[in-house]
């Protein structure tokens, strides 16, 4: 499975940005999908997750509200909507993906893993 994600980018606090999680792979679509990220001199952190079927998700209390997770699977893509930026969401953002249906919220539950992609937002 590879997972290759875009989007990012400069924004100033209170703005949008969406980013998206291509994936490829005979089994991809299927997998739990996940978003991470990693601040300066900070370990990465889960963000948000959906379930392969789309109809569960869960995020991290700092985001909830203002981002929203979402997948295409005809598409195999992932999508993060963030809106409300803050200074302190800035970060390399990765996507991810598990073969576990639990919810996973560790970066060490999820197998497969895309490149990062930067957000920078400004205050």
């Amino acid at each position: 499975v590879q997972l290759q994600a875009c989007g990012g980018g400069l924004v100033q606090a209170g703005g949008s940005l969406r980013l998206s999680c291509k994936g490829s792979g005979r089994t991809s679509s299927t997998y739990t999908r996940g978003w991470f990220r990693q601040g300066p001199g900070q370990e990465r952190e889960f963000v948000a997750g959906m379930s392969w079927r789309g109809g569960v998700t869960w995020y991290a209390d700092s985001v909830k509200g203002r981002f929203t997770i979402s997948r295409n699977n005809a598409e195999n893509t992932v999508y993060l909507q963030m809106n409300s930026l803050k200074p302190e969401d800035t970060a390399v953002y990765f996507c991810a993906a598990s073969e576990s249906t639990w919810y996973p919220r560790i970066s060490n539950e999820y197998n497969y893993w895309g490149q990062g992609t930067l957000v920078t937002v400004s205050s």
